[in-house]
Parts: C-alpha cells; structure tokens; sequence
C-alpha cells in the first residue's frame, strides 16, 4: 500500500510522531508570554493614569514610580526567562523519542514556575517592604488603586514572600523532573 492515495498523510504523521507538531506551538506560547510580559508595566501605568495616581500627594507619586520600576524590572526578568527558554523547548525532544510530549509539558510546567517564582518573589518582597515602610496602613489602599491588592501589606507577608517564592520554583521544578525522568527511562528503554 504504497500508493499516493494511502500514503498523503504520511508528511503530517511524521511532523506529529518527530513532535514538531507540539513543539511549535509551545514555542508561539513562549513568545507570546515573552511579549505579555512586557506589556504588563505598560498596562499598570495605564491603570494608575486612569485612577489619577499623579494627582495624589508626592508620597504617592515616589512610591507608585518606585513600585512600578519595580514590576517593570521583575516584567524584564520574566521576559528574558521567557524568550531564553522558548528556543529550549524546541530543541528538548528528539527525532526517534516515544515520548515527545511528556518533556514539552515538563519543560513549561518548569518555566510557568520559575516565571511566577521569580516575579512574585521580586515584586512581592519589595514592592510590599517598599509600601509598609512607607505607607504603612494607607498601603492597602494605594496597592488597590493600582489592581495589586493581592500582595498583602503586612510584615508576614514579607517574610514569607521569598519563602512563598522559592517553593513555587522547587515544587514545579520537582515535578517537571519526575515527568522528564519518566520520559527520559521510557524513551531509553525502548532502545536497549
């Protein structure tokens, strides 16, 4: 059954079997988050011009500015993370592997963790320290304005923050490793 009729789908069953089927997508998904993260500082600023932050007192003004500096260099790091690990996730299969999805999804669920342990960690501790120190009670209200009310305001919070953070990365770093341990004996057995 080597004919044409049979056989016109055989191009696409290879690009699904040798994974580039998944691997691209996740690689547009990669790139897409890299981008995202830039938008974020610009989507913040929008917010606080809309909530008239600037016509607030000039303790105000330095804090969001001082924050906001804050979220763009934490935006900046995600991005980098983003854009460096895109070209990894291509290339972390291989041509003759089973098992091609296994490290695709194990690799994002990696990165989906270092990106939100790396943003809250530094966005977090010191955008919270920054406010307390500053603001103190009033801090609930100006993270409010600005669409952050989930970072807590409190000297708790604070510690447990970087805590919070690093357990972020180390949970789903773990977990990654196990589904790519999976894979890695899966696709290793079959060749013995």
């Amino acid at each position: 059954m080597n004919n044409k009729f049979f056989a016109f789908i055989n191009p696409y069953l290879k690009f699904i079997d040798n994974g580039d089927f998944f691997k691209k997508p996740f690689l547009w998904l990669y790139t897409f988050l890299a981008l995202v993260n830039l938008i974020v500082p610009i989507y913040i600023l929008y917010v606080a011009i809309d909530n008239k932050i600037f016509d607030g007192g000039a303790k105000y003004v330095f804090i969001f500015l001082t924050v906001w500096l804050i979220i763009t260099f934490a935006s900046w790091v995600s991005f980098q993370l983003w854009w460096d690990r895109r070209f990894k996730v291509v290339s972390i299969s291989k041509i003759g592997d089973d098992f091609v999805v296994i490290p695709i999804f194990s690799h994002f669920l990696q990165t989906v963790g270092e990106w939100i342990g790396t943003w809250l960690g530094i966005v977090g501790f010191l955008s919270s320290l920054l406010v307390s120190l500053i603001l103190g009670e009033e801090g609930s209200y100006f993270m409010q304005s600005l669409k952050l009310d989930f970072l807590s305001l409190n000297f708790v919070f604070i510690v447990l923050m970087p805590v919070i953070s690093f357990l972020i990365i180390i949970v789903t770093r773990f977990l990654s490793e196990q589904f790519k341990a999976i894979a890695m004996i899966a696709n290793n057995t079959k060749k013995n």
